[in-house]
């Protein structure tokens, strides 16, 4: 738990000399438009995406399949627009690389690895009610 706080505290210091370093290069306002901009492309693409895999889980559900790909798709996309919403452009390279399709796989790869290892490890167990 204290190596997450680390690393918010360090995401956060560089987002705020990233602020700093790229204002005094091309003004402060126009990092304000860029943040703006980012958020409001970030929630276009995050709906988009999201609508996209709700609508493929349904079809997976009526063809009575496990919507197992579309789970880790909105596990993905509900991050990657959070981070995207978030100021800074440490975030909104995450929130980019989590949302759009192509390199969200690599992040799904990864994500999937983490939570096997977790239920071998039996860090998390599945019981039925």
């Amino acid at each position: 738990m204290r190596f997450i706080w680390l690393v918010l505290l360090i995401i956060s210091a560089l987002e705020i000399g990233i602020f700093i370093w790229v204002g005094g290069m091309i003004g402060p306002w126009w990092v304000v438009i860029l943040i703006i901009l980012t958020g409001l492309l970030g929630i276009y693409l995050a709906k988009q995406q999201g609508i996209d895999t709700l609508r493929r889980a349904q079809a997976s559900i009526h063809y009575g399949q496990m919507p197992s790909e579309e789970i880790f798709d909105g596990i993905c996309i509900i991050i990657g627009g959070a981070f995207l919403i978030t100021p800074g452009f440490i975030t909104d390279i995450s929130g980019f690389i989590l949302v759009l399709p192509m390199t969200r796989n690599l992040f799904k790869i990864q994500l999937k690895k983490i939570l096997k290892k977790m239920i071998d490890n039996h860090t998390i167990i599945f019981r039925r009610w």
